[in-house]
């Protein structure tokens, strides 16, 4: 959706494709950090959340945190952005179509798109923003996940459930335990929410409990709703773009949500996907726009992606290996260490 309100900016006329019309709730942190907070003001999008004023790393006998430099980032839940994106698309005009893609088919105008129900929308670009599993990066061929092939070992799956209670802390508080992390986010005034990152078969549950201290802050806290669940979180891509489609978030592939800038890479990749598609010749027929418009995107992907890819496939490493157990106190240890990272993360 930002990147049919950033098209729309544009002066570009887009359509979204969506499976339902009610607000989408996902399984995710649902901390907004303050980079992605100024990309959904610059897009005048202004979800109601709670102020995260920045970050805290925990295990049993060690604290580290870092309040960010630049302003706060906000807890939103989910479902609130969502109705937030859709409010603000639909006061830019943009249209709004319920379905599936079933199919996608390309040539040198343009995109033919098929929905569930048989119908077909033409457009001259397609930009897949549908998530972890996305149809549009299979559809398109350049899913390279090779899922439910090879050993399930070191696959990782989110959870997220919500509890009924004042926020105790303005911090995105991440509990560090033996193979899974926990991250509480204030998402509301009387709500919080609890991720999980971890290995198939993880309760939410069952890693509040082996988190102590967090046990203690819960007990007594009612459920909000039910568990939501997503994974495996890797999804390995070919590419960033073919032709006339780009994928952006999710879609793009997917290495971890250890760091909690999914939704700030999200909106530069989107933005990037509509400068390209802007700069695209109009109507133009020529074989090589297609290509050359994905040889642009690939370029400025990783220029919107790259860093954060870097120290998330970093931390990733270092929490698969012996050196885990040394993550919160090293953080505690070297406090600059700790802020120029959460400094990278919140930008």
């Amino acid at each position: 959706m930002a990147a049919a309100i950033g098209a729309r900016l544009a002066g570009l006329r887009v359509s979204v494709l969506e499976p339902r019309h009610d607000p989408i709730d996902k399984a995710c942190g649902e901390g907004l950090m303050p980079g992605a907070l100024a990309e959904l003001e610059r897009l005048a999008v202004r979800p109601h959340g709670h102020p995260i004023a920045g970050i805290c790393y925990r295990d049993s006998s060690h604290t580290a945190e870092h309040r960010f430099a630049g302003g706060p980032g906000r807890g939103v839940r989910r479902t609130e952005l969502s109705r937030s994106l859709h409010e603000r698309a639909g006061e830019l005009g943009v249209q709004t179509l319920d379905g599936r893609v079933s199919g996608l088919v390309q040539d040198a105008r343009g995109v033919s798109t098929t929905i569930d129900r048989g119908a077909e929308i033409r457009s001259r670009w397609v930009i897949g923003c549908d998530g972890l599993h996305s149809t549009v990066r299979r559809l398109a061929g350049l899913d390279s996940t090779t899922q439910g092939r090879g050993p399930q070992a070191g696959r990782r799956y989110g959870l997220r459930r919500h509890y009924r209670l004042a926020p105790w802390s303005d911090l995105v508080e991440v509990f560090w335990s033996d193979g899974y992390e926990v991250y509480v986010t204030p998402v509301d005034d009387e709500l919080v929410g609890v991720a999980v990152l971890g290995p198939r078969g993880l309760s939410v549950e069952a890693a509040i409990a082996g988190v102590p201290a967090l046990a203690a802050r819960l007990a007594g806290a009612l459920p909000d709703g039910s568990v939501a669940g997503a994974g495996p979180l890797r999804q390995r891509v070919w590419a960033h773009g073919s032709g006339r489609v780009l994928l952006a978030g999710d879609a793009a592939g997917y290495l971890d949500a250890l760091t909690g800038e999914g939704m700030r890479i999200g909106f530069a990749q989107a933005a990037a996907a509509v400068r390209v598609i802007a700069g695209a010749p109009d109507g133009a027929t020529d074989l090589r726009i297609g290509p050359r418009a994905a040889a642009d995107y690939e370029r400025q992907w990783r220029r919107a992606s790259g860093t954060a890819n870097r120290f998330t496939g970093a931390l990733l490493a270092a929490s698969r290996s012996p050196l885990r157990r040394a993550i919160v106190p090293v953080a505690e240890r070297f406090p600059v260490v700790f802020r120029t990272a959460v400094e990278v993360i919140a930008r």
